[in-house]
């Protein structure tokens, strides 16, 4: 359903919610309603009630603003070109309500590799255990299939214990990580801040440096396939180890260059790799990784 008279949709919405839809506008970032939102749902258009994201494919993206790794249904979102303010983007639509939602980017993380960068004020969250009753029960088994995910993913952690932990910073996780995915060997990869004081900090938290984490990578790997050393290898070269607190444009405490240990092994291998690299001549000055406990 789409709002066509003006008068009609003043009434119905926000001036922000009639400002993003209506005249694509865009809400203050971190200052809105669903940026940290980490509740189990799905979030449809605030005009219509089409179903478009689900919190499965929501991520922490650092922006302020929702951002989703993909919609619930390719078929209820409509892309078109925006070069508006000079720049060259890609503006999301609803299909139904035609409504301004945000816009997509190809900076996000695997599988995708798409950030669906959409404003709060063009979405009604529901909640998961609201779906039946608010006429979205089609989508209720999403979140029933993602629990019993989990609870078989654990039981089979207990089962087969043959894999190990390696964590690194080396930048920006989302980039990090999308190398580490490829190496084959490489069960599962998490995204996080990790080496700070405070308890889960969030990414403003974190930018502000008072809180001392790195943006970081978590590896499962498997070490038949690969070891631990292959995988430091991969680390030195995918960034420049040499420039504290910097990797390119990302400037801060969280882009430091870390190797987070989990065993002595682990610690001794570090240190051994670390020297090896700083001999090897490939940058005029010496490493400035850190190594220390995960």
């Amino acid at each position: 359903m789409s709002i066509n008279n003006s008068d009609d949709a003043k009434k119905r919405l926000t001036p922000m919610q009639f400002h993003v839809t209506q005249r694509c506008g865009t809400e203050p970032p971190f200052y809105n309603e669903f940026w940290d939102n980490k509740k189990k749902g799905i979030y449809v258009d605030v005009v219509s009630g089409e179903p478009l994201f689900s919190s499965l494919d929501k991520f922490d993206s650092g922006t302020g603003w929702p951002s989703f790794t993909k919609p619930l249904k390719e078929i209820s979102i409509v892309n078109v070109v925006d070069d508006s303010h000079n720049m060259d983007r890609v503006e999301v639509r609803s299909k139904n309500a035609n409504s301004h939602l945000g816009h997509v980017f190809d900076d996000g993380p695997m599988p995708t590799g798409q950030r669906y960068c959409i404003n709060s004020a063009s979405l009604r969250f529901i909640p998961a255990e609201d779906l039946e009753r608010e006429g979205y029960g089609e989508y209720k088994k999403l979140f029933d299939k993602s629990e019993s995910g989990r609870e078989l993913s654990k039981s089979s952690e207990k089962a087969n214990s043959d894999y190990e932990l390696a964590t690194f910073a080396a930048g920006c996780f989302w980039g990090v990580e999308s190398l580490f995915k490829q190496v084959k060997g490489v069960l599962e990869t998490t995204v996080g801040y990790t080496g700070g004081t405070a308890s889960n900090p969030t990414y403003r938290q974190v930018c502000t440096g008072i809180t001392g984490h790195a943006e970081a990578v978590q590896i499962k790997y498997d070490p038949n396939v690969v070891s631990y050393e292959e995988l430091l290898s991969l680390f030195w070269r995918m960034h420049d180890p040499t420039t504290p607190n910097r990797q390119g444009p990302d400037v801060g405490t969280q882009y430091r260059s870390v190797i987070f240990y989990h065993n002595e092994g682990q610690r001794k291998v570090a240190e051994r790799s670390k020297e090896e690299f700083d001999r090897s001549g490939v940058y005029t000055n010496k490493a400035a990784t850190q190594i220390v406990p995960a």
